[in-house]
């Protein structure tokens, strides 16, 4: 691990003081990089996640996507976490906490509101950002694509009725438009153009070829992370600044969620057997959101200023910092983990 790498949570830590001192000091140049959007989909955050998500996107040979089926353990595990735990357990805890131990210190006319919006955080998982997480903790590039474009499909006729259940309304607004534009955004052109590059660098060099541009390309890839965090905090500087106790509490029931999740999956996948580079990943996409589909859901349905875009604003502020831990606590454990030995891949 280079020296870029091993001091990681520092840069991050940097890049979220530096972002949210920018975006509280400059807050129209924000705007304006804000508002370089399609379908509410950022177009800057976008080309970022490109250049994070290619090189490690490149490494997966597309033709070991036939034995996925090998992973049926952890594709089970993370489908039960994502679609069966993640959003009733959040819906609890916006419950539990809001409504009651920070009920006092919250706008009454706002809890409702708070909740929904970390409902509309937990009911969708993350698509692009799973890639970073996955190949930081070593994963199996092959199912952590296979992960994402099932639960992408799955979300596709699940997400507004697993929704409006938990919400309790009978319709809801989903923004179809930011839903597939971001999964062809974060996955389909990502993944075009790192099939493309990695057949023509195999064609033209072989493995050591690729090997080469593979530690070429991965200083850049984290440099596109950082600088994703500038952008994301300075988007919301002012509201940080003005607003830390709300934010403060919004984020409780966020950070317990993703660490109760996360671990749930770990577990899940070990008692059953998985590998650890697929267990890792598997609790990575259990625990972790599709926040550009959360906030403009809660836009749409709730309104620019609601409490319900706020609180799905903190899921974007606390995410890569959260999953930085998490990824840290599955690496660690991995001699732990691999005490039981693997029933299959």
């Amino acid at each position: 691990m280079g020296f870029f790498e091993r001091y990681l949570t520092l840069w991050v830590a940097l890049c979220i003081v530096v972002g949210t001192l920018l975006g509280h000091r400059w807050p129209a140049a924000f705007v304006h990089l804000g508002s370089i959007e399609w379908a509410q989909v950022n177009l800057p955050v976008a080309v970022l996640i490109w250049v994070m998500i290619v090189p490690m996107l490149m490494k997966i040979d597309f033709g070991a996507l036939r034995q996925v089926g090998q992973h049926w353990r952890g594709i089970g595990t993370t489908l039960f976490i994502n679609w069966a735990v993640k959003p009733f357990s959040m819906a609890l805890l916006g419950w539990f906490f809001l409504r009651h131990v920070f009920g006092p210190w919250l706008p009454a006319d706002q809890v409702d509101s708070y909740i929904a919006g970390l409902i509309l955080l937990a009911a969708a998982p993350c698509t692009a950002m799973v890639f970073v997480w996955s190949n930081l903790c070593r994963g199996d590039a092959a199912f952590t694509l296979s992960q994402v474009a099932l639960n992408d499909a799955i979300m596709v006729v699940a997400f507004a009725p697993l929704v409006a259940l938990l919400l309790g309304i009978s319709s809801i607004t989903v923004p179809w438009a930011t839903l597939t534009i971001s999964v062809g955004l974060y996955i389909v052109v990502p993944v075009i153009i790192a099939t493309g590059l990695r057949a023509w660098v195999m064609r033209n060099g072989g493995h050591a070829r690729l090997d080469s541009w593979l530690a070429r390309l991965g200083p850049l890839s984290l440099a596109a992370l950082l600088l994703m965090l500038v952008l994301l905090f300075g988007f919301q500087g002012q509201q940080i600044l003005a607003q830390p106790l709300v934010i403060a509490m919004l984020a409780v029931p966020i950070l317990i969620q993703v660490y109760f999740n996360s671990g749930l999956a770990y577990l899940l996948n070990r008692k059953l057997g998985v590998a650890h580079c697929v267990a890792g990943p598997s609790a990575l996409i259990g625990a972790s959101n599709f926040f550009e589909l959360a906030v403009a859901t809660a836009v749409s349905v709730f309104g620019v200023h609601s409490g319900a875009a706020l609180a799905t604003v903190v899921g974007v502020l606390i995410e890569v910092p959260v999953m930085l831990s998490v990824v840290h606590i599955v690496n660690r454990t991995q001699g732990w983990y691999d005490q039981r030995s693997p029933i299959s891949s």
